[in-house]
């Protein structure tokens, strides 16, 4: 029988570097598999008497709810996303440990996406959606100024007033499934097979992928569910609503600091950019317990190995392989490429393990743990993301001109919206901001077809001529050949 105890954490701190935050969640047992099972949990540890054990910054019991699991340690990331920091919570175990409920929930229980999303709003003093605050003053807007796909903002008056720093605020968000190694658009259904790439500008990042400009809660949960019923998801022996891809929710956050000098239109401060990644793993599974074929045994195999990369790479990670400048194979899934500044780089993360402590799953439940025990030994080195008017000028309003087109720009927007209606307006403008967005990233995905093109064309010419040189000496050497035969004959 499953006995829990109190004690105290071994969860540890590295002075300069944060470790990846572990904890284990329990699935709910039938009374019957809880008289069988073999695992013990005391405070912060589990373990099967005499064979093994496990420690790690917290376990969750199966009558912890979802916000409590939240508040130990997302609810942290997020507010530190806020501030500028890269965040990542993902949900990692054997299929059917309850990884999706944790990361979505229920109607009743939300999960940590839609805690997460509503925390944002929580950040401010003031709502965080669009509402006029008296009848003297005007609905809140973003002015929006693009250069080279970038985005810079400003705002009429700020509603998005953090509690410790006066800043203004841009949203963006992308939903993203890695099905069979291929990266789809679940925001965008017709965007499939999308590709990874890599800059000094950009850092890693998938090319046309679309992020919506997000103006509320309820925007984003309702993209998140139009997203959700384009994912992939499959029956097997063991769950009826299998989940057969990996999911990243991400959040792009863009903030300003209100506090500069209007006359001048200097700005001493930076433009922080910060991402929130919340990731819903598959699960692992075994074949002859899922009874997988066909299709979902091609799925399975997949998900396995995509796991099986990301477990290699925390395994390399706490063994101190990069530091050493050893390899970690990062590019050996799609996963852990796009999440590589999440596992030993510039992030606050958070792994939550999802385990079933029945005896028949006893084997899957050693792997998570041990995963998740490996986890803990990494180390990241989060830092605030700022953008530096200096090296970086298109994000930095320093133009005395360019201020002054924008203030009147301002002036005149304020005029309408004091003589029209309003909420239409905001629609409006929302609606072509967003427009304006995906028109970059489209244009920027053909272009980068196009350089694929180009160079599928390059690469099929120079095989052309290869094959036209192998051509050329064999028909050099037949000709040689026969040439010596006809000579042999004259002879004779």
């Amino acid at each position: 029988m499953i006995e829990f105890e109190q004690s105290e954490s071994a969860a540890g701190t590295v002075i300069g570097m944060e470790r990846i935050h572990v904890s284990v969640r329990t699935k709910p047992l039938s009374q019957d598999d809880a008289k069988t099972s073999p695992w013990r949990i005391s405070g912060n540890s589990i373990a099967i008497p005499n064979l093994t054990k496990f420690e790690f910054d917290q376990i969750f019991s199966d009558n912890c709810s979802t916000a409590e699991v939240y508040e130990a340690r997302t609810k942290e990331i997020v507010e530190a996303a806020v501030r500028g920091f890269n965040g990542t919570v993902f949900a990692y175990g054997q299929t059917n440990s309850g990884k999706t409920y944790t990361m979505r929930g229920s109607e009743a229980e939300p999960g940590v996406i839609p805690l997460s999303i509503h925390d944002f709003q929580k950040a401010s003093e003031k709502p965080f959606k669009f509402n006029p605050i008296d009848e003297k003053n005007v609905w809140i807007h973003f002015f929006m100024h693009t250069y080279r796909g970038n985005v810079l903002f400003h705002k009429l008056e700020s509603t998005y007033v953090l509690k410790d720093v006066d800043r203004e605020f841009l949203l963006r968000m992308s939903y993203m499934e890695i099905y069979n190694e291929e990266i789809n658009d679940l925001l965008a259904p017709e965007h499939r097979k999308l590709q990874i790439h890599e800059n000094l500008e950009r850092g890693i990042y998938v090319a046309g992928l679309r992020e919506e400009i997000v103006a509320s809660p309820e925007q984003v949960l309702n993209l998140m569910e139009f997203g959700e019923s384009h994912r992939h998801i499959g029956e097997t022996n063991m769950n009826l609503y299998s989940s057969r891809s990996h999911t990243i929710f991400r959040m792009i956050i863009e903030s300003k600091d209100r506090s500069e000098d209007e006359e001048s239109g200097s700005s001493c401060d930076a433009v922080r950019v910060s991402v929130l990644n919340l990731v819903d793993l598959a699960g692992s599974e075994r074949a002859a317990k899922t009874g997988a074929e066909g299709v979902r045994l091609k799925e399975g195999s997949h998900i396995n190995k995509s796991l099986m990369t990301l477990g290699t790479v925390i395994k390399k990670l706490s063994e101190g392989a990069e530091s050493q400048g050893g390899h970690v194979p990062y590019r050996d899934s799609k996963l852990t490429r796009i999440l590589q500044p999440s596992l030993g780089g510039n992030a606050k993360t958070a792994i939550i393990c999802n385990i079933t402590l029945a005896q028949i799953h006893t084997d899957e439940t050693k792997s998570s743990l041990q995963f998740a025990s490996r986890a803990l030994r990494v180390t990241n080195c989060a830092q605030v993301n700022e953008v530096s008017s200096d090296p970086f000028p298109l994000f930095i309003l320093t133009d005395a001109a360019l201020l002054k087109r924008q203030k009147k720009e301002i002036e005149d927007l304020r005029a309408k919206l004091m003589g029209s209606h309003s909420e239409h307006l905001e629609k409006e403008i929302l609606s072509l901001r967003n427009t304006l967005l995906q028109t970059e990233l489209e244009r920027e995905r053909i272009a980068l077809e196009l350089e694929e093109e180009k160079k599928a064309q390059a690469e099929w010419e120079k095989r052309v001529k290869e094959q036209a040189k192998k051509i050329e000496n064999l028909s050099s050497m037949v000709l040689f050949s026969n040439r010596d035969e006809s000579r042999e004959h004259i002879k004779r």
